[in-house]
């Protein structure tokens, strides 16, 4: 992030296992997560699973988190494990990859 990254900033990684690809499901995280004000990318992998990585507020990363074990999403979710960091600045937006 730019010089105004706050120290409460944090990255939160998120990998989603069930029927999460190609039934709107990261577009669905991306709109969230850009209701949060956080930055990153939900991207589908070779496996099935969905990456998720967004960074901002804890509280926001939490809140997205939150969502993504709601059951709200598109498709079904079946696990999510999640790891945190500290941000790595390298995202302007939220994209779906």
């Amino acid at each position: 992030m730019n010089g105004d990254e706050r120290v409460s900033d944090v990255r939160m990684t998120a990998w989603v296992r069930g029927r999460v690809q190609g039934v709107g499901f990261r577009w669905s995280v991306r709109a969230r997560a850009l209701e949060l004000g956080l930055v990153g990318a939900a991207t589908n992998l070779s496996d099935g699973r969905v990456e998720v990585v967004a960074e901002g507020a804890r509280e926001a990363c939490e809140q997205l988190l939150g969502y993504l074990r709601s059951g709200e999403t598109p498709g079904r979710v079946d696990s999510v494990v999640e790891r945190w960091g500290k941000p790595g600045g390298s995202f302007s937006g939220f994209a779906e990859r």
